[in-house]
């Protein structure tokens, strides 16, 4: 029975992970924390959840002790990962991490970390997105230099990071295959008029709207034809299956950063 804690459990997130847990009989949540002062203290997971109840209260993260946890699950918001992170280290408990728009200074935090305890970080922890993200770089072998490539996203009106985390890494995989720099040939909006395109950038177009919960293209364009490599998520159980599938992997595993190609044995 491997034994699992939540990070930010009473994000959207957050409580499919604790359904997802109840319906995984392999698996049981020994915590679930919320930001310090949040009115959830207190409140059975369950209740959150929308499940049977849980005999299992929500607490304060400065309060929660990892010992009776095999792994974390952090999908909170990048402000609060440094502090998450640094918990996890002390206590040395391994953790998944689903937090996107990090900043290089924490990408760079997660190297380190991964020097104590063993890591798993993914933009996105769908088995489809992740099968994608091989995909696109055979359409770049085979179409990168000769097409111009954009990446759609869309994602719910609540989303905060754009584009989403999870084109940045289509976009990064692209570029890589391309021995292109993402940082050199991103191009994030346009707007009024300019030159003729040019074929070594690789737009990105962001929308954010009502409840859509993930839907990701890499489209490869050449005069007379265009691939289109489409991935659309229905539901969070997705990403939640995936997250429990990456935590139960994790455990036992050697200090070390990892992602979900590797969990998925795609890497």
């Amino acid at each position: 029975m491997t034994k699992i804690g939540i990070l930010g459990a009473n994000g959207r997130m957050g409580r499919v992970l604790i359904e997802a847990i109840y319906q995984h009989q392999s698996l049981e949540l020994s915590l679930a924390s919320v930001r310090d002062g949040s009115s959830f203290v207190g409140i059975d997971v369950g209740q959150l959840a929308g499940i049977a109840n849980q005999n299992l209260a929500l607490t304060s993260i400065s309060e929660c002790e990892f010992g009776q946890t095999d792994v974390l699950i952090d999908f909170t918001l990048a402000t609060a990962l440094d502090a998450n992170l640094e918990k996890a280290c002390e206590q040395a408990i391994p953790i998944v991490i689903g937090t996107t728009g990090l900043s290089e200074s924490q990408l760079s935090r997660l190297d380190e970390a991964a020097k104590h305890i063993p890591i798993v970080f993914a933009a996105n922890y769908s088995v489809g997105v992740n099968l994608m993200l091989n995909l696109v770089k055979q359409a770049a072998l085979v179409m990168g230099e000769q097409s111009d490539i954009e990446i759609l996203e869309a994602h719910h009106r609540f989303k905060q990071d754009s584009p989403s985390g999870t084109a940045m890494a289509i976009g990064k995989s692209i570029a890589d295959t391309l021995n292109r720099d993402l940082a050199q040939c991103a191009v994030y909006g346009r707007e009024g008029f300019s030159e003729t395109r040019d074929r070594q950038t690789i737009g990105f177009a962001t929308v954010r709207a009502g409840d859509i919960v993930g839907e990701h293209t890499a489209l490869f364009a050449s005069l007379g034809e265009r691939l289109e490599i489409t991935h659309k998520a229905s539901s969070r159980m997705t990403f939640a299956n995936g997250a429990l599938e990456a935590a139960n992997w994790l455990v036992g595993k050697p200090k070390g950063l990892y992602s979900m190609q590797d969990v998925l044995g795609l890497a």
